[in-house]
């Protein structure tokens, strides 16, 4: 348990929620169909991609990584937004509290890590397209997706259950409608120095340093691009445009939250429900805005779609 003033507390309560009414049944109808298409739509691409041999492809593996990320981290949030939007008390236990800091933290550090391993397979695919098989060998494919995997849970695992729980709290509101890092440590009247000195060293060392890959990934792309055939351009902008809208995407939903969790003048002049929409993008809108993209997006999946559905030959 989480001490508070020397007291062990056994749950924190969520101050974001208000209350709907009847409205929150809709609330309810909502999310769940939500839910229900972000389920339905990464299921149906992983199956695709594992049935299709002509996807067994490096490109296709990473994305089918991707696709069973997205399912983990609506797992981790989606069923305990519907159980919060029907509930008249908005609490949840410390350890269930963690538990999901831990899914929805790793989540984030798993799409990040996913959308740089992709910006670097299409880098060398398309910049060293003659080396490219020698280059991303199986062996290659299984220790990047390993790494995309194992590194965010042991991380989390060390900033939940180490760092964040060790806390002693001066109260036990956290104003979000799920369970944030952040909001946690900010509750805390012990030293913190540990907390904040390595959340910046990791924003440095690893979250810049994979921004700066993703940048120099993409500027040699589009150097490729641009001094290349009109038939290069078009095959690299095809290939390329889902995975720089789904970095996009998903980089604006971070941004949202940054800036709602770090600026209190910024939360003074928000609508509670446009506050709640800025908190929840980056783990609502990326889980189907990127099975979408890709599916629309890429001709190898279109194609093969289009083939179970109509029955076109491929």
């Amino acid at each position: 348990m989480i001490t508070i003033n020397s007291t062990q507390v056994s749950y924190f309560s969520l101050g974001a929620y208000f209350d709907t009414g009847v409205f929150k049944y809709l609330y309810f109808l909502f999310t769940l169909i939500f839910f229900l298409s972000i389920i339905s739509a990464n299921v149906f691409l992983i199956v695709v991609i594992c049935m299709n041999r002509s996807l067994h492809e490096p490109m296709y593996i990473f994305l089918c990584s991707l696709f069973m990320n997205e399912l983990y981290g609506s797992t981790g949030l989606f069923p305990f937004l519907l159980i919060q939007i029907l509930s008249d008390v908005h609490t949840v236990s410390v350890p269930l509290c963690l538990l999901q800091i831990f899914c929805l933290y790793s989540y984030g550090g798993i799409e990040f890590l996913s959308l740089a391993v992709m910006s670097y397979d299409r880098y060398l695919a398309i910049c060293h397209p003659l080396q490219y098989n020698t280059l991303m060998t199986w062996n290659k494919i299984a220790m990047l997706t390993a790494l995309i995997w194992c590194y965010p849970f042991v991380m989390n695992i060390f900033i939940t259950y180490c760092l964040t729980a060790r806390l002693q709290l001066c109260g036990n509101v956290i104003n979000k409608v799920y369970c944030d890092n952040f909001y946690v440590v900010r509750l805390a009247c012990s030293d913190t120095t540990l907390n904040n000195v390595f959340g910046l060293t990791h924003m440095f060392t690893v979250v810049f340093g994979l921004i700066i890959l993703i940048i120099y990934t993409y500027i040699r792309i589009l150097k490729v691009c641009y001094s290349g055939s009109k038939q290069t351009r078009q095959k690299a902008v095809n290939t390329c445009t889902p995975h720089l809208t789904s970095l996009l995407n998903f980089s604006v939903g971070c941004f949202f939250e940054v800036v709602h969790s770090r600026s209190n003048t910024a939360q003074m002049y928000l609508p509670n429900m446009l506050r709640i929409f800025l908190s929840l993008y980056w783990l609502t809108c990326q889980p189907l805005v990127s099975p979408l993209v890709y599916g629309l997006k890429m001709s190898k999946i279109r194609i093969v779609c289009k083939s179970l559905f109509f029955g076109d030959k491929m």
